[in-house]
């Protein structure tokens, strides 16, 4: 039988008593799902699955994307491969919610530990509930009707601006043109107020001047990383972390140089409503 162990933090919790190598029964999908929405990220350990198993797991929760910019593992083109060493440093140093420069922006992401650097390399969440519930009533109620851009362009502007970047992401960035979502979102399960934006993704909050809305950003977006609504992932070897893209923010350690860290990961589809 599947147990839970909550983190003590804002959020976050390992299940345990779970082999990810086998099918599932409805009652463990069902048992993830409502674990995913009310902790906002869940974590396994010691869980050795192949690209195959590891796409089983994920296609429990729905459809499955691939992302236009990073490579894949071979025959499986909805695993991204994330792997970052010394001579091929990671560029996202940015708390980040994934892919909202999409329409639907995924449900979830599920991210396998391979190679493990024996020192450095977490994964940071934050809750994007809890930093709703802490900002002043006042606020909260002046951000409820505000729509914010969010642009797959502002997000690689630095792969863009290396040598033929225009030309290699030319295609994504037809694919992915500039999108609104709301500064305040509902999660469609619990019901919950979330801040929806991020640093990496989102340009302009569209109702306000730029000036203003520059200001508005840097507040909100050093607001929900504040460490009161963080958890810290250690890895190690075959561990998962399956985040709730709806609820949390993230970003790497990339404090490892120049150690070797690979990391393969699904992105799933939400087919709720968005807002």
């Amino acid at each position: 039988m599947a147990k839970i162990r909550k983190e003590d933090s804002a959020l976050g919790a390992t299940i345990d008593e779970i082999d990810l190598r086998e099918p599932l029964q409805t009652k463990e999908v069902e048992f993830i799902k409502q674990s995913l929405a009310e902790n906002e990220v869940i974590f396994f350990r010691d869980q050795e699955i192949s690209p195959t198993q590891h796409k089983a797991f994920a296609l429990n929760f729905g459809e499955l994307q691939s992302h236009p910019v990073y490579p894949t593992v071979k025959g499986f083109p909805e695993i991204t491969i994330l792997e970052n060493d010394e001579d091929n440093p990671s560029k996202i140093e940015e708390w980040h919610t994934d892919m909202t420069f999409r329409k639907i922006p995924p449900l979830g992401s599920i991210l396998l530990g391979k190679i493990i650097p024996k020192e450095g390399g977490d994964t940071l969440f934050a809750s994007l509930s809890a930093a709703f519930e802490g900002l002043p009533n006042d606020m909260k109620n002046s951000l409820k009707d505000m729509q914010a851009v969010h642009s797959f362009e502002y997000g690689f502007k630095e792969s863009l601006e290396e040598p033929y970047g225009r030309e290699k992401l030319k295609q994504a960035l037809i694919d992915n043109p500039p999108v609104e979502h709301p500064v305040i979102r509902t999660h469609p399960v619990t019901g919950k107020r979330l801040i929806y934006v991020n640093s990496l993704f989102t340009s302009k909050i569209n109702t306000l001047n730029d000036s203003e809305s520059r200001e508005l950003l840097s507040f909100l977006c050093e607001h929900i990383r504040k460490e009161e609504y963080q958890c810290r992932f250690r890895w190690k070897t075959n561990s998962i972390a399956f985040w709730d893209n709806r609820s949390v923010i993230h970003k790497p350690d990339n404090t490892y140089w120049p150690q070797l860290r690979r990391m393969e990961r699904i992105t799933i589809d939400d087919t709720e409503s968005p807002y």
